[in-house]
């Protein structure tokens, strides 16, 4: 259930609200102030209740004589969130913002500025592009639907060929997610750009519709009342997830990929490496995702060691050196294995069970492991585009 606030009329709050980056065109609402509050509002005369939905709490929103209600946020941590509006206990998208998949529906988001936005802000570079992308599965015997980005030199230079990331949403979300929310494209075109990362192409799909005939639709545990967990997985605030042992979450991870693993190794890596000018071999095939496709990541490239020398996972738990006992091949064809989680994601950032100490024990058996936390963010975008920025540097060097 979410929590519910009422932000009290005598609280500080500085007038300096603009529109968000991500209204649609001409819509003044929502905004961001200096403070990282949200500024929502909307017409709705005869509604006796309205509040703003934003991160699993809502904020209540006050009515004037002529129907229109506004309220703000508490302040929001930097980047991209999904938020909604309950109007008489009906959540439904804000009609000012654009719409993004996630949550399990396609609804508002909201970007809030952040210190270190550069690196995904559209600049005046060589652009590549991301264009959609349909083919026939012969695993779940139906057409298909991602998206792959192309650097721009894969235009300027037709001879070429180039290596490919396989990269993975999360819970909640699908293949438009990466380029929407997560501005891979925009990442990529300014580090390619400034000479940080190496031109290579970025496929992005959906994970969680892959099944075969017959088969039920992927989930944890089926249905969820009162509807999907925010941010990829995410739980609000006061809610985590049973901790699972090493050994279990071993095994959780590597069944994660379920018909989508052969999707990918059967129906994708093939129609990527005919249709477009790649370098099909293990050395030019990295995957990554994050949370959920972090854990399909997990699995899928310890169940085929020999296919993706490059290995990233956001929010998506570690591999431990003890998993790789069984998988000689893994150390064996690996280059880099890079793991990451947001600072507020406490377990997965402290502790025994951190990012950093699964690193530290990888590097220990000579894998060249990395580890990176996203400075005050927790299982949300900024994580996961920060983490997609390191990562890439790392990449096919």
């Amino acid at each position: 259930m979410a929590a519910f606030v009422a932000v009290s009329a005598s609280a500080q709050v500085t007038e300096d609200f603009k529109p968000a980056s991500t209204n649609q065109e001409g819509k003044q609402y929502p905004m961001v102030n200096s403070q990282r509050m949200v500024r929502a509002q909307i017409s709705a005369p005869e509604a006796n209740s309205v509040k703003l939905d934003i991160g699993g709490v809502k904020y209540e929103m006050k009515k004037d004589a002529n129907g229109v209600w506004t309220g703000e946020s508490a302040p929001q941590d930097e980047g991209f969130h999904y938020y909604q509006l309950n109007i008489d206990g009906a959540s439904v998208p804000d009609p000012g913002s654009k719409y993004y998949y996630g949550a399990s529906r396609w609804g508002s988001g909201i970007d809030i500025p952040a210190a270190d936005e550069d690196f995904y802000t559209v600049k005046n570079v060589p652009q590549g592009s991301v264009n959609e992308v349909y083919y026939y599965s012969s695993v779940t015997q139906q057409m298909r639907h991602g998206y792959i980005y192309l650097p721009a030199e894969y235009y300027a230079n037709p001879t070429k060929k180039f290596p490919v990331l396989y990269l993975q949403h999360g819970m909640g979300e699908n293949e438009t997610g990466w380029s929407a929310q997560g501005k891979t494209g925009i990442i990529m075109d300014n580090l390619i750009a400034a000479g940080k990362a190496k031109p290579f192409i970025i496929f992005m799909d959906n994970g969680l519709n892959a099944r075969k005939p017959g088969e039920q639709p992927m989930g944890f545990g089926g249905p969820r009342p009162g509807g999907q967990r925010p941010q990829g997985g995410a739980r609000p605030a006061g809610g985590q997830r049973p901790r699972l042992s090493g050994a279990d979450f071993a095994k959780m991870a590597r069944r994660m990929g379920g018909a989508f693993e052969e999707v990918l190794i059967k129906d994708i890596i093939p129609m990527v490496e005919k249709n477009y000018r790649v370098i099909a071999d293990a050395d030019h095939r990295a995957m990554a995702g994050l949370s959920m496709g972090g854990m399909q990541t997990h699995g899928i490239t310890l169940n085929n060691p020999k296919t993706f020398a490059y290995v990233g996972i956001f929010s998506g738990g570690s591999i431990s050196a003890d998993e790789l006992t069984d998988v000689p091949d893994f150390k064996a064809t690996n280059k880099v294995l890079f793991m990451s989680a947001g600072g507020k994601e406490k377990g997965m950032a402290e502790g025994e069970g951190s990012v950093i100490n699964a690193a530290e024990g990888l590097k220990k058996i000579g894998i060249n492991a990395h580890s990176y936390i996203s400075p005050e963010t927790a299982h949300e975008w900024q994580t996961w585009r920060r983490s997609l920025y390191q990562f890439a540097q790392l990449l096919f060097k």
